[in-house]
């Protein structure tokens, strides 16, 4: 069955990674290309040929052939997906191969391979051999892509009875919170601060997929500076100075979801309310409800080149927000959004499932009693302020970390309230100094 043209478009970075690294592994067995190399860690690779092996492994056909031309349209794909195209040989200035650019090709292409050109440099531009400054026997310097930092750990089981056992919600709770994500696709995550709303929304898709597994899970955090082009599509920067039209994380997200339709793909987006919801959001306004998925409701994007695909949120995907509803610095969602979402309110919790887990660190229950009272005498004294209210509680989360040495709890609860929950009162009661210095002598009376 033919496979249309579009469809090299679903092609990842992560996939020509993977043909690369089997390329290495079978000694460059393909043909290298005659124009063009794709340059990557200093080793040249014949674009067309990596194309199609990512193609291959990214169909799951062994026979699959890719759909563009050699040249310019696989190039453009490939560096679409930021890997750098030189080309093999000189050509005359005025060759349409280089755009008239040689002197910049070239320069671009010794930066990437470090290796020395066999051919004069151009008059414009002379470059002293490095030779004749340096011992002929150190090879050339190689420019490196910066390795990875860290990796992934292996995925491993995760059940409702392990949410239980670290989620400070009720099961009834936890039960409704999966339903109207299964429901609506799209869930908010709503309350004060620290009451593990980010936390929760990582174990939500856990609980869903039924591991751990990270592969499938997009974390990003809404800020102001963030924008339409960089959640969807947009013009950026590039390496040569220029812009160029790039796909932002959503579309990106999407195209890897899917590939996979028949798993579950989770996008997490802190502090939602914190951006400009509506601007970043665009058509993703209409594409998140539930019923406006898959490529029948395919729209096009502004910034898309005529004949490329329209764009379309896969069924597989699911969408969990977080906002922090006690920043007095962010203006509320529009309904428009709010009639996209369902919604979940977090409350501070200081009961049973605090106690347990302090007690199961060893914290004296004399100690974990006066946290919990001071706590809730506080969010009371907050939730009556008329100026505060109950969306400016202090969460639990500042107290889930105790030390491993019991002996050191009183000190570790000191400077929490030190350190940490007096800095929040003083925000809290700026313009009544007295009453945030009242509640902070009631919190360390004693300690």
């Amino acid at each position: 069955m033919a496979i249309p043209p579009s469809s090299a478009l679903l092609l990842t970075r992560d996939q020509v990674l993977r043909a690369l690294r089997q390329l290495d592994q079978n000694g460059l067995q393909m043909p290298l290309s005659t124009v063009y190399d794709l340059v990557y860690r200093g080793r040249r690779y014949a674009p067309r040929q990596v194309a199609q092996l990512a193609y291959r492994l990214a169909t799951g056909q062994p026979e699959a052939k890719w759909p563009l031309r050699a040249g310019a349209p696989t190039n453009q794909a490939l560096e679409a997906l930021d890997f750098t195209i030189a080309t093999k040989r000189p050509t005359l200035e005025n060759s349409p191969l280089l755009d008239g650019d040689v002197a910049a090709q070239q320069q671009a292409e010794d930066l990437y391979t470090g290796s020395p050109r066999e051919t004069a440099p151009p008059k414009k531009a002379p470059v002293k051999p490095v030779a004749a400054e340096t011992n002929e026997a150190t090879a050339p310097a190689e420019a490196h892509e910066p390795p990875a930092t860290y990796e992934r750990s292996a995925p491993m089981p995760y059940t409702p009875e392990m949410a239980r056992a670290e989620l400070f919600l009720a099961d009834e709770e936890l039960t409704a919170a999966r339903a109207a994500l299964a429901r609506r696709r799209n869930l908010l995550l709503q309350g004060p601060p620290g009451t593990g709303k980010t936390y929760l929304a990582r174990r939500l898709a856990w609980l869903v997929q039924g591991s751990t597994d990270t592969a499938r899970i997009e974390l990003v955090q809404f800020h102001p500076s963030y924008s339409y082009e960089d959640f969807v599509q947009g013009f950026r920067p590039d390496s040569q100075g220029g812009f160029r039209l790039r796909d932002g994380l959503l579309v990106e997200f999407c195209r890897r979801a899917a590939q996979e339709p028949e798993q579950p793909y989770f996008l997490l987006i802190d502090e939602l309310n914190r951006g400009n919801v509506a601007r970043i959001f665009g058509e993703l306004l209409l594409l998140l409800e539930a019923d406006k998925r898959g490529p029948t409701h395919a729209v096009r994007l502004p910034y898309a080149p005529a004949g490329s695909p329209p764009f379309f949120v896969p069924e597989n995907v699911f969408v969990i927000g977080t906002m922090n509803l006690a920043d007095r610095s962010l203006a509320p969602l529009d309904y428009a959004l709010r009639r996209r979402f369902a919604f979940v309110r977090l409350r501070p919790e200081f009961g049973k499932p605090l106690r347990a887990l302090l007690a199961a660190h060893g914290v004296p229950a004399a100690l974990t009693q006066l946290l919990t009272t001071r706590l809730l005498d506080l969010n009371q004294a907050i939730a009556d302020d008329p100026e505060l209210g109950p969306d400016f509680c202090v969460g639990h989360s500042y107290f889930c970390q105790p030390p491993t040495n019991p002996t050191e709890a009183l000190e570790w609860l000191r400077l929490i309230l030190e350190q940490e929950i007096g800095p929040l009162l003083d925000d809290y009661w700026l313009d009544q100094p007295a009453k945030a210095a009242a509640q902070k002598k009631k919190l360390l009376a004693g300690l």
